[in-house]
């Protein structure tokens, strides 16, 4: 009797204890919450481009007496072509540099005002740009300017109006520099989407030539002046891996 009233007190006095000893186990706390991401610009890129272009130019003939205005026009259309760049990013600051090629064709006839029975043409069908580039990114979005040096293919036709034949016919290769601002968006971990202004500045560039019609006797050479405006959008593949293009922020 005496064990059975003993044991019934300790295991009440048992009972009473194990509310305080659950209270004062640890709770399990609650998991983390996930980490932020950030896109991260870093990385080598390669893409594609395409959209509009204009290109200003003044002819004007040289003669052994002076130079003779000709002719001032713009010439837009299309242009197409790809980029290849690295980027590095330290913080929101993202650094870069990029190769860009373009095919295009922006083209104008006119009347020349040296000789009205002549008409000259003049066309773009190639673009380059070399740049360099400083940007500022919140997160998947980065606005970036750029500047460098630029290089355009032109061709010059001077023709006859009544029978379309070419008298004279002249291509070169000139260098200037561009200017630049873009916006890009990056919609997945390796791709990105943006927009850009490029204006390019090419200065003066002379073609030498002699021919035997009189219409253009004693013309030296000419001049032609360029400027050229591009809108262009544009998509970039950046190398890495899928998750490439995203960072934690701890």
């Amino acid at each position: 009797m005496k064990k059975f009233f003993v044991g019934t007190v300790g295991l009440i006095a048992l009972g009473m204890a194990a509310p305080a000893l659950a209270a004062d186990m640890a709770v399990k706390a609650p998991p983390p919450a996930p980490l932020p991401v950030i896109y991260n610009w870093s990385g080598f890129y390669i893409g594609a481009n395409g959209g509009w272009g204009q290109s200003h130019n003044c002819v004007d003939f040289i003669t052994a007496v002076g130079t003779v205005a000709s002719d001032c026009a713009d010439r837009s259309g299309g242009v197409v072509g790809g980029q290849i760049g690295y980027r590095w990013q330290a913080n929101q600051f993202v650094f870069g540099l990029e190769a860009q090629g373009d095919w295009a064709d922006l083209s104008n006839t006119r009347v020349s005002l040296l000789n009205p029975t002549l008409s000259t043409t003049v066309k773009t069908d190639g673009i380059g740009l070399f740049t360099a580039q400083l940007g500022w990114a919140w997160n998947a979005s980065l606005l970036y300017v750029k500047g460098g040096a630029a290089v355009t293919s032109n061709h010059l036709d001077i023709f006859d109006n009544s029978t379309g034949l070419g008298l004279i016919s002249a291509s070169n290769t000139r260098w200037g520099g561009t200017v630049g601002v873009g916006w890009e968006y990056g919609f997945a971990p390796n791709w990105s989407v943006g927009v850009e202004y490029d204006h390019l500045w090419m200065g003066d560039a002379n073609n030498s030539f002699s021919v035997a019609d009189p219409r253009l006797a004693g013309i030296l050479n000419d001049r032609i002046s360029q400027d050229v405006d591009m809108v262009t959008v544009r998509f970039n593949y950046r190398f890495g891996g899928y998750g490439a293009g995203y960072a934690p922020r701890y």
